[in-house]
């Protein structure tokens, strides 16, 4: 019974996942390469990122993501490429990891107008703790001896019974980009071969996630002007809406807000939801709201250090929101060594966070 139990359980969170988002950041732009593999090299300088996101601590099934990415630029190929690790932990026992290697093509429009073409290949790896259940030879051999083993020899555990504690896939994903000094545009599409997560032999494909991304920079007067204060006049002062959508399988998402950028202080806010969408539970239509999320920033030259949060404004409940932390430093001297490196030429100008 528990055998079958078992099964059961592994079939539902095979189908479960297939059918639910991947793990997001609210920092999107702090995760570039995460984001669409079109960014890689669109710092046009080596540049380092680490994201690290919390999410439902409150909750025993919370989310913990982390990233790490480098990329670059290179010029003479017009061409940008990066290296993307990502860990996730759903619940207490399931754990993704994936590396990815990603290429970007860096096309001149005009000469305000710029597009990349990214593309990207994932190994992944994903597997479930066994540790934490408990398996009928085990409450067998206590209720007989009255000792309790702590390793189990369930076939389950050595691949029996079509179940594997580990899967293995390939995982392939492509982004595009239009930007210009004051806009962005951008189109991303994850998992196109649909690689399967099933822990059995159920079919579980992991749907396609479809993603828009968008913003416009409006520099304020000192920033474009300058005020006679010197050193001033090159630190950036601007306002910038933006917008993510998303969308996977049957769930989709949107983000809108806007940063607040006055060097080297950063401000961001935003609304994560559909509000004029509605779905029925009990017979009762509940309005698609997510969370607010708030940010705060600091950049100093070449580093970028953000903190956001998430405040859960669903029927969810009591979850302590999300956590994000992100890291970023670009190395400018690496390309062009200068005292203090302010702006790349050809670099994309969207938020750091």
């Amino acid at each position: 019974m528990l055998k079958k139990g078992f099964l059961l359980f592994i079939s539902v969170i095979s189908w479960s996942f297939a059918q639910a988002q991947d793990p997001q950041y609210s920092q999107f732009y702090a995760a570039p390469l995460y984001l669409n593999p079109a960014f890689a090299g669109s710092a046009m300088s080596p540049r380092v990122n680490f994201n690290h996101r919390n999410q439902w601590p409150s909750l025993s099934a919370n989310f913990v993501t982390s990233s790490i990415s480098a990329d670059m630029y290179f010029d003479k190929f017009k061409s940008g490429v990066g290296i993307l690790l990502t860990t996730d932990r759903q619940f207490t026992n399931l754990t993704t990891t994936d590396i990815g290697a990603v290429y970007s093509y860096h096309l001149k429009i005009s000469d305000n107008l710029t597009a990349k073409l990214g593309v990207q290949g994932s190994y992944v790896t994903r597997g479930i703790n066994f540790a934490d259940y408990t398996f009928g030879d085990q409450i067998n051999t206590y209720l007989s001896t009255g000792t309790y083993p702590r390793i189990s020899t369930d076939q389950i555990l050595q691949g029996g019974n079509n179940v594997t504690p580990q899967l293995k896939y390939w995982d392939f994903s492509t982004g595009a980009l239009v930007y210009s000094e004051q806009f962005w545009v951008g189109a991303s599409l994850h998992h196109i071969n649909q690689p399967s997560q099933s822990f059995n032999d159920k079919d579980a494909r992991l749907p396609v996630k479809i993603g828009v991304q968008a913003g416009y920079r409006i520099p304020l007067a000192d920033y474009m002007i300058g005020n006679n204060l010197g050193d001033a006049i090159e630190r950036e002062k601007s306002i910038t809406p933006v917008i993510h959508y998303k969308r996977q399988g049957a769930s989709d998402q949107l983000d809108v807000g806007a940063y607040l950028t006055y060097s080297p202080l950063v401000l961001g806010a935003w609304y994560r939801g559909i509000p004029l969408k509605t779905y029925t539970k009990n017979d009762v239509s509940i309005i698609s709201h997510d969370a607010a999320v708030f940010l705060i920033g600091y950049r100093q030259d070449n580093f970028s250090i953000g903190y956001s949060y998430d405040a859960t404004i669903s029927r969810l409940g009591s979850t302590g929101g999300a956590h994000e932390l992100s890291l970023s430093y670009t190395f400018s001297d690496w390309i062009e060594p200068r005292k203090a490196p302010r702006s790349r030429k050809g670099e994309l100008k969207c938020p750091k966070f």
